[in-house]
């Protein structure tokens, strides 16, 4: 609770300055945290590991306080595999990574101070890499919330929260209706939540 009381503080204490000029550009370096994600789907289950994530965007801002960004995100991580005994089909060879091809758009509230609160989200596509299967492309979506810290420079620092997700065609179902069997595609999707940091180059 405490740190949702943080957030609320830095939040209020930040309602009145322009986010930046229309027009202007940022390049972003990110650098954040992933917690781990389990995912089951017929009796099988596997899992993404906790650990960090880098990667880079370019934001423009079209108004004051509205930006659309595009960015690349890269998690190197642990993928164990499990069949329906629980015994780990992949051991030993476990390693992957998990990338993210975001358009994120993103509002800045105006504040009165250096601190800018912003919410925003994006779509794009994600690519799983594993040993075994080389590399697939999914449907990718991320939300996010945070506070810009605008500095005497040009550089600025975010710290942000964020759930990002992927979701892949794994089979189909099918189900008795009156007019007979009905198939229904299944999806499994990944949700992982995250903690993470930004340095934003601003520049027109």
């Amino acid at each position: 609770m405490k740190k949702y009381g943080l957030l609320l503080v830095v939040f209020l204490s930040g309602l009145g300055m322009k986010a930046q000029d229309s027009g202007s550009f940022s390049a972003n370096l990110y650098g954040s945290y992933n917690f781990a994600d389990k995912l089951d789907y017929d009796g099988y289950s596997a899992k993404l590991e906790d650990g960090f994530q880098y990667g880079a965007g370019l934001e423009y801002f079209f108004s004051t306080n509205n930006s659309v960004e595009l960015k690349y995100l890269r998690s190197d991580t642990k993928m164990p595999f499990y069949d329906r005994a629980g015994i780990q089909l992949n051991s030993g060879d476990d390693k992957g990574a998990l990338n993210f091809i975001l358009l994120d758009a993103t509002h800045y509230f105006d504040t009165g101070s250096n601190l800018l609160p912003y919410l925003g989200g994006g779509l794009g596509v994600g690519i799983i890499e594993t040993p075994q299967s080389g590399s697939g492309t999914y449907f990718a979506w991320n939300i996010k919330g945070g506070v810009k810290i605008k500095t005497a420079s040009l550089v600025s620092v975010n710290l942000n929260a964020y759930l990002q997700s992927m979701s892949a065609a794994v089979g189909n179902s099918y189900y008795w209706t009156y007019y007979g069997p009905v198939g229904v595609e299944d999806y499994v999707s990944t949700y992982q939540f995250g903690l993470g940091a930004a340095f934003s180059f601003n520049f027109k």
